[in-house]
Formats: structure tokens, sequence, C-alpha cells
């Protein structure tokens, strides 16, 4: 067993597989899950990914926050929709000095629980990853997989020990990790990715393939990703042009896959809108510099989630 004892908070695409990882590998791990709590309990986690498929069995499930023992590292895996719980599910598994690892979309996504436990205890994480939850206790892990680290509240070039210690435990468990020292320069450098991806697969009902199979959306994915690439440099994150470029190509040959936004939108789940598209608006606007077609696909985002959510409650009544 190593000795680093780590909670998971969400047990979805993202939770579900570094959480499996972490298992595998021998650590202690601790999740909490909702709807699946039972079936994993039962039946354990089913892990299909392209370096060998395998099963975690005997796991530790926990349905309350209040059960789970004092942790090392709690991971943060839940949508962001989902952080007015945390008042809840942190103070448990943190109550023995234990850090947050927060692993979710956005800018300024630790700002919840850093509120909770004191920025000083807490990192984020910036995923790279291509992974869905097909079914209970159920992960299926397409592509990548890499996790940019980086400490909530530690001045760039520095780079804490604990952050340290944590990356070396997710690189023994086989995780593809590594730690930056500017975290705000990590999560600009995916949102380069998420804000034209996860947006454009909604409103246009596409998938990235799709996306990329077509000029007239890979031109507007290339419009979206130089203003979120100006605004990150606007607001002190050095970027280099490159990485829009890279990110294109890397898009181009991954395979073909539904942005978590999208799979939300069409399973009638909230969308991550406000910290994937509306922070960075509002950061950048601070900064001096608009997105205006940034903007606009965030207007057009919140049209679609309040249609949606007028036709969920229509068909309630009925």
């Amino acid at each position: 067993m190593r000795t680093t004892r780590f909670g998971v908070i969400g047990g979805g695409a993202v939770g579900g597989l570094y959480g499996c990882l972490l298992a595998k590998a021998g650590f202690d791990v601790h999740f909490l899950l909702r709807s699946d709590a039972e079936h994993v309990r039962r039946h354990g986690w089913k892990v299909e990914t392209p370096s060998g498929d395998f099963e975690i069995r005997d796991v530790n499930v926990h349905v309350s926050a209040d059960t789970m023992p004092p942790c090392d590292v709690t991971v943060v895996a839940l949508k962001t929709t989902q952080n007015c719980m945390l008042q809840d599910l942190l103070p448990g598994p943190t109550s023995q000095g234990g850090r947050v690892l927060v692993l979710q979309n956005g800018l300024d996504v630790e700002n919840d629980a850093a509120e909770i436990v004191g920025a000083e205890r807490v990192m984020g994480g910036c995923c790279f990853l291509c992974s869905n939850k097909v079914g209970p206790g159920h992960i299926r892990h397409l592509d990548h997989g890499r996790i940019l680290l980086g400490d909530y509240c530690h001045a760039q070039e520095k780079v804490s020990g604990q952050l340290a210690a944590v990356c070396d435990d997710l690189v023994q468990a086989g995780i593809d990790a590594k730690f930056v020292a500017d975290l705000n320069a990590a999560r600009w450098k995916k949102l380069i990715w998420n804000i034209p991806f996860n947006g454009l697969s909604v409103v246009l009902n596409a998938s990235t393939q799709q996306l990329m199979e077509s000029q007239d959306s890979y031109e507007l994915a290339r419009s979206l990703m130089i203003e979120v690439y100006q605004a990150a440099n606007a607001c002190g994150s050095t970027i280099s042009e490159q990485v829009i470029q890279t990110t294109l190509d890397v898009t181009r040959d991954m395979v073909p896959y539904d942005s978590s936004m999208r799979l939300d939108y069409l399973n009638q789940r909230p969308m991550e809108i406000e910290a994937i598209l509306g922070s960075p608006i509002r950061r950048a606007q601070a900064c001096g510099s608009d997105m205006p077609r940034v903007e606009m696909l965030y207007r057009e985002l919140l049209f679609l989630d309040r249609k949606a959510k007028r036709s969920q409650a229509a068909s309630k009544d009925d």
C-alpha cells in the first residue's frame, strides 16, 4: 500500500479514471459517489484504456463525506456546476490538513475550494483527456491523459514540495502528470481548446471530428482560439502563438470525441458555461481585452441552456 491516501469526490470520466489508476497502483483511494455507489460497491470499477483494460474490486465507496477518512489529497472531480456542494463535501476528508486537488475545467475554479480550506492548501490540475463514463462504474478512456498541476496561490517560477510530491504519486500510478509554476497559464492554454470545441460542439451539434472536417467550423474554431490566446497574454499569462496550431493539429489527430459540454447538453444536464466561457470573458475584460466571438458563443450557449430548462420544466408539468 502506498503511503498517500486519496479521496476522490466525483466518479465521472475524470475522477473515475484517475482514481482507479491510483487504486490500481496500490494507493489507498476513497470514492465519494452518488448514483452508482451501490453498483461500484458490489461490482467494482471497469476501466477501458489504450494502455490496457482493467477492473478494480473491493472499492472504498462512500455516499456521504461524513464517512470518509481524513485524506492527504482530496481530488475534486465534480462538474463546476456542482461546486455549491463543496462546503458540505470538503471539511470531512480535509479535516487533518490534507490538500485539495481541483481537476475541473475553466478559469478560477479553485476559488470555491480555497474559500473552504484556504488557498495555501489548494492545487489545480488541467486534464488534457478524452474519457467518458459509459455506464455505472464503467469508464472508457479514449485518448491522451496528461495533467498539468500547479499550486493555486504560489508565485510563478515557484513550486511547492507538496505539489511535487503529489505529482510524483500520480506518475507512479502511470498518469502522465507534470507540474507547472504558472497554473493560470496552464488554465488559459487548456481554454484555447475548451472554449471553441466545447462551445461549438453544442451550438453546431457536432463532434470534434466533424468540427475539424468542415473548413467553415475549422476557421471559426481558429478565430475563437486567437481571441483566447490574446486574452491570456493580456492577462499576464505568456503563451506562444504556436499553441493554436499545435492544438488544432492534436484535435485533428485525436479519436472522434464528444466534448463534455455536448454530452451534458444532450443528456439534459447543466453545462459548465460560466467556468469555461463566462469567467474567462470577465477576466479578459478586467485586463482590457475583449473577446467578441467568444462572447457571442457564450450568449448562444446561455440561450440554449435556458431553452432546455424551459423544455424540461414543461415536460414535468405535462
